[in-house]
């Protein structure tokens, strides 16, 4: 497999990165940051300093991804991660 990149991040696991939260429909989640723990096909578990589940298709998320910032829009996460690794996404963003 391909290394992490900004343009297929998308299509890679995500459990390790540093991630925040830019956007959310839910107001106490806006500015969440920490390690990713866990992945689900609707959430992702971000550690900060206590495991907190953010919905994915209602967020934009920032992932530090070797010294740079890559925001990606929920929606294009919103999958199984064993599925989206495996599915090729165009970058609408």
């Amino acid at each position: 497999m391909a290394p992490r990149t900004p343009e297929n991040i998308t299509r890679h696991e995500l459990i390790g990165l540093e991630a925040e939260v830019l956007k959310d429909s839910n107001p106490y989640n806006v500015n969440t940051r920490g390690t990713i723990i866990d992945e689900t096909m609707n959430t992702l578990v971000i550690d900060d300093g206590g495991a907190k589940r953010i919905a994915k298709k209602n967020a934009v998320f920032k992932f530090n991804l070797k010294g740079k910032a890559v925001k990606v829009e929920g929606w294009a996460l919103a999958s199984r991660p064993e599925d989206r690794v495996k599915k090729k996404i165009k970058r609408r963003w």
